[in-house]
């Protein structure tokens, strides 16, 4: 058994080791990243799964202003966390910064909530990445827990060998999903620009299933405010930086 311990986890660190586990910017940035960066991949799937059913193809005219909406409120978040990072260099979490300002209730509930907050982004990852690979592959379809679960389970002993060794694990993915986002900005950019994107055509089928507006005008609003909350999963993991 403790053969099977160390092959999975490593050799366990003493006490006076754990310093050496500090991590370099180039590898520190995607453990810490990886969080904020995987909800991206989501955020998008989550707005256009509360507008379709209802406006159909109209659904992505309204995807850019909650977009704008949700990136307003990240940069709001990003700089209030700046503030926090700046009054406490040494590291300021949120139940330390939340004791020192307003009390140890709010400072328990602060913690609470982050602890909730990192397993709903566990949770909601999890669920999009297996539901991705489902898409790709329907044949695994009936075992979406089973994969579901195998990826949590993978997750938590590559974080159990230590900081160093899960950092360059996670690195690699972290580094190539950007430059994958990087690419496909870049080239849609160059298409638009150049006039070689073509624009999407729907047939008479896909047209006729879009509502007259008329019918969802009353509704519009509640309907906007919910894909708005909806993307602010995008919003998940940027707390991870704070937490330390």
């Amino acid at each position: 058994m403790p053969n099977v311990k160390k092959a999975l986890l490593g050799k366990s660190l003493r006490t006076d080791e754990i310093k050496h586990e500090r991590l370099s910017r180039l590898w520190g940035l995607p453990i810490l990243a990886s969080d904020a960066i995987s909800s991206v991949a989501y955020a998008v799937e989550e707005i256009l799964l509360v507008l379709v059913p209802l406006l159909g193809f109209a659904a992505f005219g309204y995807v850019p202003g909650v977009v704008a909406a949700i990136i307003l409120l990240l940069l709001i978040l990003a700089f209030s966390y700046s503030q926090i990072i700046s009054h406490y260099p040494n590291g300021g979490g949120a139940y330390i910064v939340s004791k020192e300002n307003l009390g140890e209730m709010p400072a328990l509930l602060s913690g609470a909530a982050l602890i909730i907050d990192y397993i709903l982004t566990v949770a909601v990852s999890i669920s999009a990445s297996t539901m991705a690979i489902v898409a790709a592959v329907p044949s695994l379809n009936p075992y979406r827990v089973e994969i579901s679960v195998s990826c949590i389970l993978l997750i938590t002993i590559v974080n159990l060998r230590g900081m160093r060794e899960s950092s360059k694990i996670f690195g690699l993915p972290t580094y190539a999903f950007i430059f994958a986002m990087v690419t496909m900005i870049v080239t849609g950019m160059f298409r638009w620009f150049s006039g070689t994107l073509a624009p999407i055509t729907y047939s008479a089928d896909q047209l006729a299933s879009v509502l007259p507006q008329q019918l969802y005008q009353g509704v519009l609003i509640l309907l906007v405010l919910r894909s708005f909350s909806s993307g602010c999963s995008a919003l998940t993991g940027v707390e991870a930086v704070r937490g330390f």
